[in-house]
């Protein structure tokens, strides 16, 4: 995998923690959906597999960050605290909506006549990616989703999931090294 490249944003931090600090929440929010609505978009059609899905995640993501900001302690980044926040979201979303989700994943694979051959085999690539994520534990699909799809330090994912930075660390690694036993070879 592949992490995708995104802009630090220190200032954007900074205006974020600022207005929280300062009780403008509702300013704070807006500025969290520009400055981190990309990352948790990706962050959670990885954990999901579904567009619909991740859009929804992504609203319940802001909703609850919205109203946790009055207990807001600054601890980490502000992204870090929101992967985390769309990792709880994402979790919950995959115990109670499983079976829907297969069924429309199942029809994204479907090539319409306006697809074309190698947007169908990126559709393709893409599947067999999330199914492999599928066969790893939680805990190793997050880890892989936060390093490389939110592009979070390791110590970002440790704040996110409430571990040590080291446990991060180690965690990301075996995930990546038991994503590359479940991958199917290429052809």
């Amino acid at each position: 995998m592949q992490a995708i490249a995104t802009p630090p944003d220190p200032v954007a931090r900074d205006e974020i923690a600022a207005l929280i600090e300062r009780g403008e929440h509702r300013d704070a929010l807006a500025s969290c959906a520009r400055t981190h609505g990309a990352i948790l978009g990706r962050t959670c059609i990885a954990l999901l597999g579904s567009q619909a899905d991740a859009d929804e995640a992504v609203q319940e993501t802001l909703l609850r960050a919205h109203r946790a900001m009055p207990t807001y302690r600054g601890e980490g980044t502000i992204k870090a605290w929101l992967c985390g926040i769309a990792r709880h979201v994402c979790a919950r979303m995959l115990e109670t909506r499983r079976k829907g989700r297969e069924a429309r994943e199942l029809l994204e694979l479907v090539p319409t006549d306006e697809a074309s051959a190698d947007s169908f085999a990126l559709r393709q690539r893409s599947r067999m990616v999330r199914d492999a994520l599928e066969r790893l534990k939680p805990t190793e699909r997050e880890a892989l989703v936060l390093r490389y799809v939110a592009d979070l330090s390791h110590r970002e994912i440790a704040a996110a999931c409430n571990l040590d930075e080291a446990t991060a660390r180690k965690r990301t690694s075996r995930a990546l090294a038991r994503l590359r036993t479940v991958m199917p070879e290429e052809k």
